[in-house]
């Protein structure tokens, strides 16, 4: 079954690109100065074209002074979706190299022959729009960009509708328009679906920060950036809410007469809202305590949940702001707030705001596979035993068998997603082109072959026959996150995925290190060369 817990959102240039974790410290605006003199200083790594320019968005700093800057791209002062890059500095500031997916530099005109109102037809008509997406509206979200995700740069409009999913999640529909031709080149969901204390549905009795507000108390957490968890009561949002904010439905701080919350069952609401805000707290610690990162913005800005949204919603999401989370359908699933889900949503928004991975074709994969790895790495991390570390997704929701909807040790299981990679990969949903992430992190952890985990059976086969032996989930996950932050961009491929995670294993533990010789080993055991 697909899940769609994720997003890319419109608003990157203006929220949470600030302040990137880094392990040395913040770089200065002189930094960030100097990163694009060293640019544009080397006219092949820049890719040097007239009417080009970069935008910085952050300097990760390593311990030894090495610097990592993040820009975009912009071309005829057009954004230019796919030219993102990021920019490796030696300690003295010579440039090193580049990670982008741009190969060539851009030629093409900026001037559109298709208007923006005939595009917005065209995106609104009914064969454009191939996501199942019901009551779609233009609302003056119509952009003039060079669309640089495929082989061929095109000049486009990209035009953003609202609507509904097929299954209730709320809609932000981009569809790329080719502003000569008047062809649609594709589209993007951007929205996508997984001292007190409280008693939760999933993880038992759990610890929890509360704000006092009065004589009553509410599920509000001053020492994580002021996340907290409101109850929609079955709502849902209007088709405008994505778009211009309009018909969003907020909800109602849980609240309560003393420092406890919840009862550990459904009768009681405020039971799965101990489980969203317990799990954004775990969330948060994950990344601060191992990342070094700050939150999901890495500036110590907070989030909210909402839950109980919408009737017998088997789904949640994340839109840019915070998480929502559906109570499932009562019968073959549950609220779907547990650890791995909650860690699911917020890793969209850590992915959203560093490498920023576009949601469709390998890349839309590799967005999933990161939240699959960093929700279940939380589940790990937060050492539950009501909830006890696994490679599964979702299984404490699954009333049926606690199968979950996902499992990393052997993706094909869920008759979807595959083991190994294909040229065919790239035309998969998102969330089963993910098998090939999640399959090369759990080789890359565990290794190969049969084991207990968590009181689950895994089995994991190599698709070269070969026999991995893994590294450690720990290890893994940093490098993981180091690839995610500093060298993959929003169109990195399964192969580039590679060649980023090679460096940051080299980066982390050294050349030619058992690490960085693991992570070639479990690539190609899932056929990534």
């Amino acid at each position: 079954m697909r899940t769609p817990i994720s997003l890319v959102s419109l608003a990157a240039a203006a929220v949470g690109l600030a302040g990137l974790a880094s392990t040395g410290g913040a770089a200065s605006a002189a930094d960030n100065d100097g990163a694009v003199a060293a640019l544009t200083s080397s006219p092949a790594i820049a890719r040097a074209a007239t009417g080009q320019g970069f935008v910085e968005r952050g300097t990760i700093v390593d311990a030894d002074g090495t610097t990592h800057t993040r820009m975009d791209r912009t071309f005829g002062g057009l954004p230019v979706i796919g030219g993102d890059l990021v920019v490796h500095q030696a300690p003295d500031g010579t440039l090193e190299s580049a990670s982008q997916t741009l190969a060539a530099p851009l030629t093409l005109s900026v001037k559109p022959v298709v208007t923006a109102a005939k595009a917005a037809t065209t995106a609104l008509a009914p064969s454009a729009v191939t996501n199942a997406i019901t009551g779609d509206s233009e609302v003056k979200a119509r952009t003039l960009v060079v669309d640089a995700t495929g082989a061929t740069p095109r000049l486009a409009w990209q035009v953003v509708t609202g609507g509904v999913q097929e299954d209730g999640t709320p809609s932000r529909l981009a569809t790329y328009v080719d502003a000569r031709s008047g062809q649609v080149l594709r589209t993007e969901q951007q929205i996508v679906n997984v001292d007190g204390q409280g008693q939760s549905l999933y993880s038992g009795t759990v610890p929890l920060q509360v704000t006092q507000s009065g004589s009553a108390y509410t599920l509000k957490d001053g020492t994580r950036g002021g996340t907290y968890t409101t109850d929609v009561n079955g709502a849902t949002d209007s088709p405008l809410c994505q778009i211009l904010q309009i018909g969003c439905k907020a909800g109602t701080t849980f609240s309560s007469p003393d420092t406890s919350f919840g009862s550990g069952t459904n009768a009681n609401r405020e039971s799965a809202g101990v489980d969203a805000q317990y799990g954004t707290n775990v969330t948060w610690d994950y990344y601060k305590f191992v990342h070094g990162r700050n939150g999901i913005f890495g500036n110590g800005t907070g989030s909210f949940n909402r839950v109980h949204y919408g009737q017998n919603y088997v789904n949640a999401f994340w839109d840019g702001t915070k998480m929502t989370y559906g109570d499932g359908d009562g019968v073959n699933y549950g609220p779907l707030v547990s650890l791995d889900v909650t860690g699911h949503e917020m890793s969209h928004g850590v992915t959203e705001n560093t490498a920023g991975l576009t949601y469709s074709g390998e890349s839309g994969g590799l967005n999933e596979a990161t939240s699959d790895i960093f929700g279940t790495m939380v589940e790990f991390s937060a050492n539950n035993a009501n909830d006890p570390g696994d490679y599964l997704i979702g299984e404490e929701f699954d009333l049926k068998n606690h199968a979950g909807f996902r499992r990393m040790d052997n993706p094909i299981a869920d008759g979807s997603s595959p083991n190994c990679w294909s040229s065919n990969t790239k035309n998969l949903d998102v969330h089963y082109s993910s098998g090939v992430g999640n399959h090369f992190f759990y080789l890359l952890a565990e290794g190969s072959g049969a084991k207990t985990i968590g009181g689950v059976a895994h089995s994991s086969p190599t698709c070269n026959g070969s026999t991995v032996t893994g590294i450690g989930r720990d290890a893994a996950a940093k490098i993981w996150y180091r690839a995610l932050t500093v060298y993959m961009t929003s169109g990195t491929t399964y192969a580039q995925a590679r060649t980023a995670s090679l460096n940051a294993a080299k980066d982390l533990y050294g050349a030619g290190s058992t690490q960085q010789n693991a992570v070639a080993a479990a690539w190609s055991a899932v056929s990534v060369s």
